[in-house]
Formats: C-alpha cells, sequence, structure tokens
C-alpha cells in the first residue's frame, strides 16, 4: 500500500508574494477550487489579519462546497509583549473559522534576538503559548520551524527546542521550513533524520523549501525519504524570489515514481489542465519547460528522436504524457524528419505515406521557410495551414486588396494613436473597414474583424493574448527582418501563427491573417462534425 503524503498548496499566500501577482478575492475562489479539483489536502489561503481581501476571502470560501481540501489561515506566533487573547492576528485567525491553521515561530537564534529582539527563552514561551491557545479554540496547529535549517546549522540545540515548545503546546504537525533556499541535499537530510528521529513518533514531520539554489524540488524529496510525511509548496512554483518548490513536479515525482499517495490516483490526470487553468487565473505563461505539465514536457523536435517515439513512446519519454493529463507534441522543424511530417499530415489525410510527392513537397517548404526566418515549432497554427495547403484541403476565405496604417502624434484621444483601412474580397463582395487602436497591429485587427464579422460573425470570438517579435538579423539594425508570432484564442481553444517580413507591420499582418483564417476552418470542421 502506498504512503501517504500530505500536501499543503500555498499558491494563495506564499505564491502570491511573487512579483507581479495580486489575486482578487474572485481569483482566489477559483484558485481553490481548482485545488480540490486536483485532491491536495490543505490550501494555504492567507493571513485574514493582513488585509481586509483576505479576511473577505474567508467568508465567502466558507460557502465553497470542497471534496478534497481544506482551506488553513496562516499566521505568526502571538507578539512578544501580548498575550494571545489580546493579539490581533490570533482573533483574526479565529474569526476565518478554518478547523487548522498554521502558525509560524522563530527557530533560528539569530533571528530572534536580532530582528524579533526577545530573548531565547521568550521565544520559545511565544510558540508554546501560541500553539496551546489555538488548540483550546478547536483549531489543529501546523507549526511551521521558519528558517529552521539555517538555525539547525548554526544551533542545533536552540533550534530543537523550539520545535520541542511546538509540540508541547499540542502542534500536530512541525514543517521545518527551509527559508532561505540555501540548504544542500545532505544538509537538509541530516537536520531531517534528526527532527524524525526525535519528533517523528508524536507529530507529522513536514519539509517547506525555496529554490535559491534550485533545489526546492530536490531537498522537499530527500525529506519525504527521510519520513516526512507533509509537504508544503507552490503548484507552479513562482513565489518570493526565485520561487518555491514546485509541487506540480514534487506530487508527480512522488506518485507516479516513488510509490506515495498524494492525491487521489484518479486525479492525478487533471494535473496539467489544473496547472493550467492557475496559470490564466494568475496571468502568467506555464512554463513550456516545466517538468510534467509543460508545453514542451513531452516534445520532439530532432527526426531521429521522433521517428524513435513514433515505434516506442518509451525510447525518449520517462512516462505516459495522458498520466499527468498531457500530450505529446511533434515539433516542425528543418531537422524533423519524414516521420514527423507524415504524422502531421495524416490529421488530414490518413492515405498518406512515407512516399507519397506531398510530403518531400512540406518538407521543402518547412526548409525553405525556415531558412527565410519561419520557426514552425512555435507556431501550430500557421504550420497546420502550410499542410493544408499542400494536400488541397484549403481554401481562402478573403483575398486582400489593400490595407493601409497611419500613426498620430501627439495623442488624438488617449490610447488611440493607430488607424488602419482595409480592403477585401469576401464572398464574392469587397468589404472596406477601418479600425483604430494602440498600434498599427491592434487597428489592423480591428479593421479585418469589422470587415469580416458580417460574414463569419465568430471572428467576433477571437481573442490575441500573446504577441512576439524577434528580430532576426541584427546586423541589419532597423532594415533586419522580423518574426512576429501571434498566440490567439476563442475562449476554447488557443493557436499561435506567425510572419516574416522585413516590414513588421506586414509580418504582424501575416499572423493575423493566418489566426483569423485558422479560426474560420476549425469552425467549419466543428460543424460538420455535429452533422455527422
Amino acid at each position: 500500500m502506498s504512503k501517504n503524503i500530505e500536501i499543503l498548496d500555498s499558491t494563495l499566500r506564499d505564491g502570491s508574494q511573487g512579483e507581479g501577482i495580486s489575486y482578487s478575492v474572485q481569483d482566489k475562489l477559483h484558485i481553490v477550487e481548482a485545488l480540490d479539483g486536483l485532491g491536495v489536502r490543505y490550501i494555504e489561503a492567507g493571513n485574514p489579519g493582513s488585509n481586509p481581501k483576505d479576511m473577505e476571502f474567508f467568508q465567502k470560501a466558507k460557502e465553497l462546497n470542497l471534496k478534497n481540501s481544506e482551506i488553513v489561515a496562516f499566521g505568526s506566533t502571538r507578539r512578544k509583549d501580548s498575550s494571545c487573547s489580546e493579539d490581533a492576528n490570533l482573533q483574526s485567525l479565529l474569526a476565518a473559522e478554518t478547523k487548522t491553521v498554521v502558525i509560524f515561530g522563530k527557530t533560528w537564534d539569530f533571528q530572534v534576538t536580532d530582528i524579533l529582539h526577545a530573548s531565547l527563552e521568550e521565544n520559545l514561551e511565544m510558540i508554546r503559548d501560541t500553539c496551546s491557545y489555538l488548540k483550546s479554540r478547536g483549531r489543529d496547529v501546523i507549526f511551521d520551524a521558519e528558517h529552521f535549517f539555517t538555525g539547525y546549522a548554526e544551533n542545533s540545540d536552540y533550534a530543537m527546542k523550539s520545535l520541542e515548545a511546538a509540540v508541547e503546546g499540542g502542534a500536530i504537525t512541525l514543517c521545518l521550513c527551509e527559508t532561505k533556499g540555501g540548504a544542500m541535499l545532505r544538509d537538509c537530510q541530516k537536520a531531517v533524520d534528526a527532527v524524525v528521529a526525535k519528533f517523528g513518533n508524536a507529530v507529522k514531520i513536514g519539509i517547506h523549501t525555496h529554490n535559491d539554489s534550485g533545489l526546492a524540488v530536490a531537498n522537499s524529496l530527500v525529506a519525504v525519504e527521510s519520513g516526512a510525511t507533509h509537504v508544503q509548496g507552490v503548484l507552479l512554483g513562482f513565489g518570493e524570489r526565485t520561487g518555491n518548490a514546485n509541487l506540480s513536479t514534487i506530487i508527480c515525482d512522488l506518485q507516479l515514481k516513488m510509490g506515495y499517495r498524494c492525491v487521489p490516483e484518479e486525479n492525478i490526470r487533471e494535473m496539467t489542465p489544473v496547472c493550467k487553468r492557475i496559470a490564466e487565473i494568475t496571468n502568467i505563461p506555464l512554463e513550456t519547460g516545466m517538468p510534467y505539465v509543460g508545453q514542451n514536457a513531452f516534445a520532439h523536435k530532432a527526426g531521429m528522436h521522433i521517428d524513435a517515439v513514433l515505434k516506442n513512446p518509451a525510447a525518449y519519454e520517462h512516462i505516459v504524457p495522458d498520466a499527468v493529463g498531457n500530450e505529446r507534441v511533434f515539433l516542425m522543424s528543418e531537422v524533423a524528419g519524414r516521420s514527423m511530417i507524415i504524422e502531421k499530415i495524416k490529421k488530414f489525410d490518413s492515405s498518406i505515406t512515407k512516399n507519397s510527392p506531398v510530403v518531400a513537397d512540406v518538407v521543402k517548404q518547412v526548409k525553405d521557410l525556415e531558412h527565410q526566418g519561419y520557426q514552425f515549432e512555435g507556431a501550430d497554427g500557421s504550420f497546420e495551414l502550410l499542410v493544408r495547403k499542400a494536400i488541397g484541403k484549403y481554401q481562402p476565405f478573403f483575398k486582400l486588396k489593400y490595407y493601409r496604417t497611419t500613426d498620430e502624434q501627439p495623442l488624438i484621444e488617449k490610447g488611440l494613436y493607430s488607424f488602419s483601412q482595409v480592403k477585401i474580397e469576401v464572398d464574392g463582395h469587397d468589404e472596406i473597414a477601418a479600425g483604430e487602436g494602440n498600434g498599427p497591429v491592434n487597428s489592423l485587427d480591428v479593421a479585418l474583424r469589422s470587415a469580416l464579422k458580417s460574414t463569419y460573425p465568430s471572428v467576433q470570438q477571437i481573442h490575441l493574448i500573446d504577441y512576439k517579435v524577434r528580430v532576426l538579423d541584427g546586423k541589419s539594425a532597423t532594415a533586419s527582418r522580423v518574426r512576429v508570432l501571434i498566440e490567439s484564442t476563442d475562449g476554447t481553444d488557443s493557436w499561435t501563427t506567425m510572419g516574416v517580413s522585413c516590414d513588421i507591420v506586414a509580418a504582424s499582418w501575416l499572423a493575423l491573417v493566418d489566426s483569423f483564417e485558422y479560426k474560420l476552418i476549425k469552425d467549419i470542421e466543428k460543424k460538420f462534425q455535429k452533422l455527422i
């Protein structure tokens, strides 16, 4: 039987301390629902005494019907010159009405004397009193031993006395915090071994690491192997400085490779969708190279690798992508072999074989275009259109007659300084439309959308969510060729298209046209599938 590991996710508390991250109350509620769907044991949702927004969240969270997770509140030990009953933060913790609370306290003597300006004995009393007070009010207490690994390295006796004070106060879990993120694996293992040996029979031992040395995941795994049964982190690893332990990696490592159970067995397949959901709510891109859940976690580019994976995925994949809700990706590039091209083309025509002339034609086009600066591995939408054109399964939805863009300085109206006019032939007649925006690409987008909406209303669903420009020849300065990548979504699917030109507006237009045509082709296919 697998040994259970308690997972505490701190996306809403420790994660929110990352640069540029700010959650609304509604954002927090959505993240709680996503984490509950994954099945983590605890969701650390913030300090209810720190600001009105967090207190509002805790009140609204009471209405949630969670199936797997428990929301916990976070706070510090009482202040050194006040009693627990007089401490405003502790009263806020009680007002949050969570069954479990996480309390952090000092375990490094330097932090006690030089930062907290308390005596070592006073700090022990603060830890003991706080845990005891909360326990007497019916709360389960998880004690976060702040700076434990630094404290243990410099004064192991006092660090252990701090843990003992928490146990005497009634804490059910001692979570060892690697707060500065500097501990090496051997140091982490040595400290956890000592704590498990002394307290492991009385309470649960936990681990909370930071990634300042790039070892947050590794130290968490080492701690579990040494006997820790409670792991804290952030699902996507973001947070203050270099971030927190990445729980998506830790959970998958523990559950799929090390024989532990962190979330319900059937829920591990929700890992990638949940990570994408939380990245979307947080308004950050999900790192493409993130283990297990990144877009490139199971991506193959070299022709030799692709050919081997098509024969047997185990040749280059450490797990089946579907095990974590991800999927295999073959990146289109000039180094991809015919096996890759065939696999892509078969999506549209299953009769294609390795010797079909169209395969050689597509390979040649890809190599020629990549020589010009195209890069199809990052533009799935444009590559699909290229294949459709090659096999005769493409018909343009409109034809450009002309477009014109102008910029105005100073601004005529705040935020609007670019104007575009577009004339296209669509459905046998000409459409002329104008648009204004905060740049030529934005105004072209508005104008094209306006010209198409009467014939193709679904273009109104398209939203541009990312726009990237790459200079391909820095030696030519402002005359350099540029590659433009546009990522679009219709609220359900997302796709990336590309254009290359010496004119940044022309490159953007090519990518924009591909984006709209990709959407319209998909709409037709969906309607056809419904009919059959």
